[in-house]
C-alpha cells in the first residue's frame, strides 16, 4: 500500500472521534477512504508506529490503522 491508494476498512474498528458521532462509539468497518500518509519517521528519526496508515475518509475525518485492518480497492 502507498499514499493515494483507495482502501476499505475490513476489520471492525471502533473510534470515538468521528465528527457525526463525537464521544460515542462508532464502528468504521466497511467505510472507504484514501491513504493520506504512512508514518515512518518523526523529526527525521525512524519510528515504529503502532498504527502507521493514516486514512482520510472525508474533509473532516481521518483515522490511523494497522495494515491488517485495511484492504485495497481495485
Amino acid at each position: 500500500m502507498k499514499v493515494g491508494d483507495r482502501v476499505r476498512v475490513k476489520e471492525s474498528v471502533v473510534v470515538y472521534h468521528h465528527p457525526d458521532h463525537r464521544n460515542q462509539p462508532f464502528d468504521v468497518k466497511g467505510i472507504e477512504g484514501e491513504i493520506a500518509a504512512i508514518i515512518q519517521s518523526w523529526q527525521g528519526r525512524p519510528v515504529s508506529a503502532n498504527l502507521p496508515f493514516e486514512v482520510k475518509f472525508d474533509k473532516k475525518f481521518k483515522a490511523h490503522f494497522q495494515k491488517g485492518e485495511l484492504e485495497l480497492i481495485e
